[in-house]
């Protein structure tokens, strides 16, 4: 099993930034993607961005040119770096890792208890 800790939200004014973090432990040798996702009350989870063992990351058109998506393949650790924040992007993110046997399909999906995010205005 892979265990999923999120950590660096908080409240945060409008234009402000923050850095998430995921640190992944347990069986990490079946991990080949990471993802954030986010939830607001009342609203679907939605993905955020993610990354693949080849690099290849995805961005959701609200978060592109704000948010940068990386990874620390040593340290097991997915990180969000987030700019000119907005009061939309107020939600719980969630960290998420999977391993893909195919480019469509995948196992072993593992998700982080979340960390809460707030932006004021």
């Amino acid at each position: 099993q892979v265990q999923l800790v999120e950590s660096g939200g908080g409240l945060v004014q409008a234009g402000g930034s923050l850095r998430l973090s995921c640190a992944a432990s347990g069986s990490t040798f079946r991990i080949n993607y990471m993802g954030w996702y986010r939830q607001a009350p009342g609203k679907q989870r939605e993905l955020v961005a993610d990354i693949r063992n080849s690099g290849s990351t995805n961005y959701a058109d609200s978060v592109k040119g704000r948010f940068t998506i990386s990874r620390d393949n040593a340290k097991n650790t997915v990180y969000l770096q987030m700019n000119s924040l907005k009061p939309t992007d107020t939600a719980v993110y969630y960290c998420n890792t999977r391993y893909y046997f195919s480019s469509s399909s995948y196992i072993n999906d593992y998700w982080g208890q979340g960390t809460q995010v707030t932006v004021s205005s």
